[in-house]
């Protein structure tokens, strides 16, 4: 790994073909893809479903990464959502389907976080201050403030899984449940 790589995404300089403004949500979105990557590698898939303490489980957090992502892109875009992102988020709480894996879920947030990146980097910095409707309400908000937010909620959910993950594969060692 070279030294420049060892530094946070932030720290690594610009990423090339984002708009000085929208780095830091891109930066945030990097940094979370990373460490989610790294420790949910080899982390046992019939754990993703436990809720240590009645918290969210492991595999609510990945999904309900992908799916607000896709969410507050959509509507940053000006769009309502789909018949098909209102479903998956009434089920994020819920296994997609018995052979679930770990390595599956971490594939879609990667895959989600690839197309917001995209997304990034093809929004004109004039909308930045647009108004854009929020759910079903229509409760206004910024094309700026929608991005920001996915990022900033984006990383609040990593830290929850991060220590959510260490429990659960605490309480496996000891044989605990």
């Amino acid at each position: 790994m070279s030294e420049k790589q060892q530094y946070e995404v932030w720290l690594r300089g610009p990423l090339p073909g984002i708009n000085a403004y929208l780095q830091p949500a891109a930066h945030a979105l990097l940094q979370a893809r990373e460490e989610l990557n790294a420790f949910m590698k080899d982390f046992p898939s019939d754990l993703l479903w436990e809720k240590p303490g009645g918290v969210a489980s492991p595999g609510f957090h990945l999904q309900h990464l992908r799916g607000v992502l896709d969410r507050l892109f959509t509507y940053a875009r000006g769009e309502m959502l789909t018949e098909a992102q209102l479903n998956y988020l009434r089920n994020e709480q819920h296994p997609p389907a018995t052979s679930c894996t770990t390595e599956e879920l971490v594939q879609r947030f990667n895959e989600q976080v690839d197309k917001a990146i995209e997304q990034l980097s093809a929004t004109d910095p004039a909308t930045l201050t647009d108004i854009r409707g929020v759910g079903r309400a229509q409760i206004p908000s910024t094309v700026l403030g929608l991005l920001f937010h996915a990022a900033e909620h984006t990383q609040r959910h990593i830290g929850q899984l991060l220590v959510t993950t260490r429990i659960l594969q605490l309480r496996d060692v000891k044989g605990e449940s």
